[in-house]
């Protein structure tokens, strides 16, 4: 069985290439707040923007994440804040009413979204990628990862620059690990375990939480995403036989926590896999520690379809192709 899922993973190089090829940015301003919000992937999307702009700056400039309904509805906006929007689709109500509630206050407002979007009520529109057949979106993640790369490069100086050369290599780095063979073994242990635990050290752990999230999307299976040292700090209490889990080994010193964890999951009995470059379980191709959020996620995106494809779970309806998910789904405007 085939999904557009798959297509759609498989779609992430040619995309991202496609738009560095064209992406313009607008000119921001270092020296004023940055608010980066959306909603589940787009809200990680985010995270990741913010990451990069503190490290990149060595801690100078510090942006807000916010979930886009926050910002929509009560969180605090001034006219000197730059207000950047994810939104796969470019319809949900919130993102766009945060944009609205932005420019009405004089904020300068950036939206990031599909191709074939509808017109954002922004001062500036970045286009990323056609809009998914799948809802169990991939491609407008990473290729959202690309353009908030470009956005944080702009202010970053010399740091930027390296950093945008770095991510120049992404689309290769996401080729070789689409070379490694579908995690199907992996995929078949997994299957029956519930609920999955994904953890990550730093930059890693916003990869473990899209991980998460595309597993219950795509299986309908439980899955959580934990920063590694969080995970060892009060959960293990709940850890136990019957759970699946993956951790995403960092490519630094960390203390020997991550084998901890590793270690301390496979003792309590859950079914558990490393994530990682060179002897991982599930691999992928070794980049430059700011650039693994967008190889990092690619073997948890194929580690979802295969478990779709034993579990004929459909990660393109995301449950909405069934009773009671379908009315319920359908109930809740987005």
């Amino acid at each position: 069985m085939e999904f557009a899922l798959d297509k759609q993973i498989i779609s992430q190089p040619d995309a991202i290439r496609s738009l560095m090829e064209c992406i313009s940015v607008p000119a921001l301003d270092s020296e004023r707040p940055f608010i980066f919000s959306g909603i589940g992937t787009s809200l990680h999307a985010c995270r990741v923007a913010a990451y990069w702009l503190y490290e990149l700056s060595a801690g100078r400039i510090r942006a807000s994440v916010l979930n886009a309904h926050e910002l929509a509805l009560s969180a605090s906006i001034s006219r000197q804040d730059q207000v950047i929007v994810v939104s796969h689709r470019g319809t949900k109500r919130f993102p766009r009413q945060a944009l609205t509630r932005a420019r009405e206050v004089g904020a300068l407002t950036i939206a990031i979204t599909s191709i074939d979007a509808p017109a954002q009520d922004a001062d500036y529109t970045i286009h990323t990628c056609p809009g998914e057949l799948a809802g169990t979106h991939t491609v407008s993640y990473t290729t959202a990862l690309t353009a908030l790369a470009y956005l944080v490069a702009s202010v970053t100086g010399e740091a930027g620059r390296h950093f945008l050369s770095t991510i120049q290599g992404v689309p290769d780095a996401i080729e070789r690990t689409l070379e490694q063979p579908a995690p199907r073994a992996i995929a078949e242990k997994l299957v029956g375990r519930e609920p999955i635990l994904l953890a990550g050290m730093g930059i890693d752990a916003i990869t473990a939480a899209e991980a998460a999230l595309k597993i219950k999307e795509g299986t309908y299976l439980w899955a959580e995403g934990f920063e590694t040292e969080n995970a060892l700090h009060g959960p293990p209490a709940a850890i136990r036989s019957g759970m699946g889990a993956v951790v995403i080994m960092p490519d630094r010193e960390d203390g020997g926590r991550s084998h901890l964890l590793l270690g301390s999951l496979k003792e309590l009995g859950a079914e558990a896999y490393s994530c990682g470059t060179e002897q991982a379980d599930l691999r992928f191709s070794a980049v430059e520690r700011l650039a693994r959020p967008l190889v990092a996620i690619v073997p948890l995106q194929r580690l979802t379809a295969e478990i779709a494809r034993i579990k004929h779970s459909n990660p393109d309806e995301i449950h909405r192709d069934v009773e009671p998910w379908a009315t319920v789904m359908g109930n809740i405007i987005l």
